[in-house]
């Protein structure tokens, strides 16, 4: 394959909303990205019409796979008999090198079971950790969490890892120079939390200085949108938990919002007022503008987006894989991952 060439591996069968979703992410990521080829996994017949008189059709390799991954999938499961799944296929043209990224809107739990399988773990990772990014009041408008899921446990050494791999992470593929680390606790005290946090909280501080970055210590829930802190490091439990209320909260407020300005006359007349800088309020804070998490501590870059997510959602997820292909953001896990067991020594 030509290094110069992006090519993206998507997994067109893993998404809620069926291949259409995934071929309008495609065709909006296309847009933007007109050098940037496409290999797509699913069942082709149906595929080809969706391509059919679009200019992806120049653009887009359609790989047969009619299986698919569902999400009640166990991963032991798709391991043993998934070989012919579209989201195995996906991930299968990272591992021969045909593509640099594989993004997939599947089922978790059988994304990251097929990917440790087929791309392997880097050297010196114990847990891949799930990093995804939340719009926050920083510069560039989001933070970046960690883990989101991946694990539901971690002691102090993952912790540690999770902050190296964040670190890499928001240095190589968003240029944050000294990025700012906190980890996810009930409190900010340092005496507050379980024994791996107080734990992971000596080892990250005790890095800061040599790996050049601000260790800001426990942040609590309400830090994942704010301005205090560029990574927040948490177990998989916590941060899928902490997420999902987040992204919760944000519909609520959002229903809620559209519900009061229809109250009476008035309100929606204060609605129409008011409407310009709501749309503008709404994109800004809009989770599908930051759809995608990426799994760390691969041999391949691996972006899972929302199953739920709509074309403009998934063309998120890959353009963040486009991005982070072009920055050249795997040659420097690896380099990075190759020293974390000494680092924790």
């Amino acid at each position: 394959m030509n290094q110069t060439k992006i090519v993206i591996s998507i997994d067109a069968m893993g998404s809620e909303r069926g291949p259409k979703a995934v071929v309008d992410g495609i065709l909006k990521s296309a847009g933007l990205n007109p050098n940037v080829e496409f290999i797509v996994h699913g069942e082709k017949k149906s595929i080809s019409k969706l391509v059919k008189n679009s200019n992806l059709q120049t653009r887009c390799q359609i790989l047969n796979a009619n299986y698919l991954v569902s999400m009640h999938d166990k991963p032991s499961q798709i391991i043993r008999n998934g070989k012919k799944t579209s989201m195995w296929s996906a991930i299968e043209s990272v591992k021969q090198g045909k593509a640099q990224v594989c993004v997939s809107c599947g089922n978790t739990g059988a994304l990251m079971a097929l990917s440790m399988f087929r791309l392997r773990r880097l050297k010196g990772v114990n847990r891949p950790a799930i990093a995804c990014l939340w719009p926050s009041l920083n510069k560039l408008g989001y933070n970046i969490v960690l883990d989101v899921g991946a694990d539901i446990k971690a002691d102090q050494n993952d912790l540690f890892q999770y902050a190296m791999m964040g670190l890499n992470y928001a240095r190589k593929g968003f240029g944050i120079k000294k990025p700012r680390i906190g980890i996810l606790n009930v409190g900010t005290e340092e005496h507050k939390g379980r024994s791996e946090l107080k734990l992971a909280y000596d080892l990250i501080s005790s890095a800061s200085d040599k790996e050049d970055f601000e260790f800001v210590g426990f942040v609590e829930g309400n830090d994942i949108p704010s301005e205090a802190v560029d990574i927040i490091v948490t177990d998989g439990f916590t941060g899928n938990i902490a997420i999902k209320t987040a992204e919760g909260t944000a519909n609520l407020i959002a229903a809620k919002t559209k519900s009061a300005f229809k109250t009476n006359f008035i309100s929606r007349l204060g609605g129409l007022l008011a409407a310009p800088s709501l749309i503008n309020l709404k994109k800004e804070i809009d989770p599908r503008q930051v759809n995608g998490g990426i799994f760390l501590g691969l041999n391949g870059i691996v972006i899972k987006s929302h199953g739920s997510a709509d074309g403009t959602g998934i063309a998120s997820a890959i353009n963040l894989g486009i991005s982070l292909a072009k920055s050249g953001f795997y040659s420097s896990e690896i380099k990075q991952k190759d020293q974390l067991n000494d680092k924790i020594r």
